[in-house]
C-alpha cells in the first residue's frame, strides 16, 4: 500500500487529502513517490527490536526523570558547569562529585494543580531531574563550589595540577 506523506498543514489541522479514484496509474512513478517508498522501507522494524523498544519505553515510563541541559567549559584554573534550574530551591539540589563524574539531582515541584484538559501547552518539566557528566580532567573535589543566582546553577571545580612532579624519598629498613 502506498503511503502519501502528509503536508505540514494536514498534520497541524488533522485534515486529509481527497484524491481522485482513477483506475489508470502511469507506469512512470513520480520522484516524490519513489522517495516516499524508500522512506517506508527504511522504517521497517524487526519484531525483536520492536519488543526491545516496547520494553525500554515501559522501563523509562516507570522511572521517568527529566534531564538537565548543561554547559561545561574550562578556565585557566577551573572546570565550570552551568545549568538553568528555575523554580528549585538550592537546598532541594544534590550535587555530588565522585572520582571523575559530577551528578546533579533535584525535583521541580508544581505548586498548582491543573487538569490535563485545561492545558493549551505543557512544555515545562515538573518532577525529578538529574544529570551526570564525566569530567575531562582531574579536579580537586574538596575545593569545589556550587552557587545559584537567578535560577542558574554554577559549579566550579578546581583543576588538579598533574604537571607537578612529587619526589618521594625511599627509606631503607
Amino acid at each position: 500500500m502506498l503511503k502519501v506523506k502528509r503536508s505540514f498543514l494536514e498534520k497541524l489541522t488533522g485534515s486529509s487529502r481527497i484524491e481522485d479514484n482513477n483506475e489508470y496509474e502511469s507506469p512512470m512513478k513520480p520522484l516524490s513517490r519513489i522517495y516516499e517508498e524508500e522512506e517506508e522501507s527504511e522504517m521497517i522494524i524487526s519484531p525483536s527490536s520492536r519488543n526491545n523498544a516496547q520494553e525500554e519505553s515501559l522501563v523509562s515510563s516507570d522511572e521517568s526523570e527529566g534531564q538537565l541541559t548543561i554547559d561545561v567549559y574550562q578556565t585557566e584554573n577551573d572546570i565550570v558547569i552551568k545549568s538553568t534550574i528555575a523554580g528549585v530551591k538550592p537546598e532541594d539540589l544534590d550535587v555530588s562529585i565522585n572520582n571523575d563524574m559530577v551528578s546533579i539531582r533535584g525535583e521541580r515541584k508544581n505548586e498548582e494543580v491543573v487538569g490535563e484538559e485545561n492545558y493549551y501547552y505543557q512544555e515545562c518539566y515538573w518532577g525529578n531531574f538529574s544529570r551526570s557528566v564525566i569530567l575531562p580532567v582531574d579536579v580537586l573535589s574538596e575545593k569545589s563550589e556550587a552557587s545559584m543566582k537567578n535560577g542558574i546553577l554554577t559549579i566550579r571545580l578546581p583543576k588538579a595540577d598533574n604537571t607537578k612532579t612529587k619526589k618521594i624519598q625511599v627509606r631503607g629498613f
